[in-house]
């Protein structure tokens, strides 16, 4: 039974909407979004990533950072860039990324569905990162990105979405710097929106895609405001903004894997101690992309091989051991170099599979000594895992495209 809720949405006149549109704090450092600031007054990283419009080198999470986001938010609202819709509404929101397209409803979640587990969770989130989305939900007294969320399929939405994007006419229609079609359709009919909420109510589950700390850092919030005075169960701070989306309609990419030294084994060595437990043979192209779970692309000493895990160490009883992320980490990279928690250890980053092959060759040009190539995780190892309680190792999954920050924001009073 999964709430879903309209909301009166602040959002960027139609005029605006590709000027303020911008992709999500979380994806670029500070000094990529410096850069992607320049001659963009109006981009929302202005309010997300607000230590562009303050001193280089600043500590991103000091008081200052908070205070100049709800400025540059206030400042966008009083010179007419953005405004109020006047009564609680849904939206639609379509991306097309080469060729393939993803459309979900736009509206408020729950912060009980969340507690309850009706939102399901497959990632550990970071207290550091919690703390940082708290402050700026709180200072701001709003939600300014999105939860990238997902449901099993459900033919009258799919249905009703297509209708309604048939017939009617978008508000917003660009494509983004990213490349990236940006489409959106405001669901203003009560009659409509009543079906789609009561539509929403027979979902038993709704997933996290994408979005852990954000989500999280929003429910909090609504926690500590519940304690700060008399509890309204209807208070906008008990929902936070999401996206919903059909399963069948998205795509995870490979999230790849470089790593500094082989702790301390030559890569004779390494490779003997890695064939107990997988078989490795010359990659037949270059760079290797693997073509089915359990296989994977490595990259060591300027050539690619291929890589297939050994039937007998793969627990396919078990939704997380089973995935690929976990079998590598659990035979290679702790084993045998010795990175116990991916999370924290400076020998190991992690590539989206969006910025291609070509970059784990270029890191290893500098520096980085090996790097593996995944197959992407599915959408069913990730709601298998989530309906059974479990987490995935880190960084297992990456969405594209990314939803944009700044076309929807929801405030909290």
């Amino acid at each position: 039974m999964a709430v879903l809720k309209p909301f009166k949405a602040v959002r960027p006149k139609d005029e605006y909407a590709s000027s303020v549109g911008a992709l999500p704090y979380d994806v670029m450092n500070s000094e990529e979004a410096r850069e992607m600031v320049k001659d963009k007054p109006y981009s929302f990283l202005h309010v997300d990533k607000a230590e562009v419009d303050l001193a280089p080198g600043i500590d991103i999470y000091s008081p200052e950072v908070y205070r100049k986001a709800k400025e540059n938010l206030d400042a966008l609202s009083e010179k007419g860039i953005v405004g109020q819709d006047e009564k609680p509404m849904l939206y639609i929101y379509r991306q097309i990324m080469n060729g393939r397209e993803q459309t979900g409803i736009v509206g408020c979640t729950a912060v009980d569905d969340y507690i309850n587990n009706v939102i399901k969770k497959h990632e550990f989130t970071r207290a550091d990162k919690e703390a940082d989305r708290i402050r700026h939900v709180d200072t701001l007294d709003a939600n300014t990105g999105p939860i990238f969320l997902t449901h099993r399929e459900n033919k009258t939405v799919s249905d009703i979405t297509e209708n309604w994007k048939n017939i009617h006419t978008p508000c917003y229609d660009f494509v983004s710097d990213d490349g990236v079609s940006q489409t959106v359709w405001v669901i203003d009919d009560d009659n409509v929106i009543d079906t789609l909420v009561r539509e929403f109510a027979e979902i038993d589950y709704l997933y996290i895609a994408d979005g852990h700390h954000r989500c999280a850092s929003a429910v909090r919030v609504g926690e500590r405001r519940r304690g700060e005075g008399e509890y309204d169960k209807n208070a906008e701070f008990n929902f936070f903004l999401s996206v919903i989306f059909p399963c069948d309609q998205l795509k995870i990419m490979d999230y790849n894997r470089v790593i500094k030294g082989l702790n301390g084994n030559t890569s004779e060595e390494f490779m003997a101690k890695m064939s107990e437990k997988f078989i490795v043979e010359d990659a037949d192209e270059s760079p290797y992309s693997p073509k089915e779970r359990h296989t994977f692309g490595m990259y060591l000493n300027n050539k690619w091989y291929k890589v297939t895990a050994k039937p007998e160490f793969i627990n396919e009883n078990d939704p997380v051991e089973c995935l690929d992320v976990s079998i590598l980490q659990n035979n290679l990279i702790t084993p045998i170099l010795g990175i116990n928690d991916p999370r924290t250890d400076k020998r190991i980053d992690f590539v989206g599979g969006i910025r291609g092959l070509g970059e784990l060759e270029r890191r290893c040009a500098e520096g980085m000594k090996l790097a593996f190539a995944m197959y992407p995780t599915s959408l069913n190892e990730l709601m298998d895992i989530a309906d059974a309680g479990k987490v995935m190792p880190p960084k297992s999954t990456w969405f594209e495209p990314k939803l944009l920050s700044g076309l929807f924001i929801h405030k909290l009073s």
